[in-house]
């Protein structure tokens, strides 16, 4: 299987990367992953909401130029659906039976995404209601990827 991690803005916290890298690490045994890492947009305070969709257009049209026809695309999304561990697990293995060998993850920048990037989700899928750093949500999904591959393969994994 194939999983994209498509995802806006660079990794600024030596914490953050190395938690990154680890998890990209554990998870070579189960996958081919790639993270794509697209520039995001200056913001500024205040933004109008018509400066606010201009920035998640611009990203996005960065975003979906990664997007292949035939890849699965779930979208992080505050309003996506929440699932737990073994739920997810369930789903991605569930995507695979089906067919889908190409997944790709698109977590937005700080504003969130475009219109046309959750248009174009076949998923959407929340961790939280709450607000993360999109940052931190790299680290979060990588873990919560290698988590549902332990768990397809019946392995150990904490609880």
């Amino acid at each position: 299987m194939n999983v994209k991690v498509l995802c806006v803005g660079k990794i600024k916290e030596k914490f953050y990367s190395q938690a990154i890298d680890e998890y990209c690490k554990r998870l070579s045994k189960y996958c081919s992953l790639d993270i794509v890492q697209v520039p995001d947009e200056k913001t500024a305070e205040n933004l109008s909401d018509v400066e606010i969709n201009l920035i998640k257009d611009t990203e996005g049209e960065k975003i979906l130029k990664h997007i292949n026809d035939r890849d699965f695309v779930i979208a992080l999304a505050i309003l996506g659906k929440q699932l737990d561990s073994v739920a997810f697990s369930k789903y991605i293995q569930d995507l695979m039976i089906q067919g889908n060998s190409s997944i790709v993850f698109v977590i937005g920048g700080s504003l969130g995404l475009s219109d046309k990037v959750l248009s174009r989700a076949n998923y959407l899928l929340s961790f939280s209601k709450m607000t993360f750093p999109h940052q931190l949500m790299r680290v979060v999904l990588l873990e919560q990827i290698y988590r549902a591959m332990r768990i397809m393969k019946n392995e150990p994994y904490h609880k």
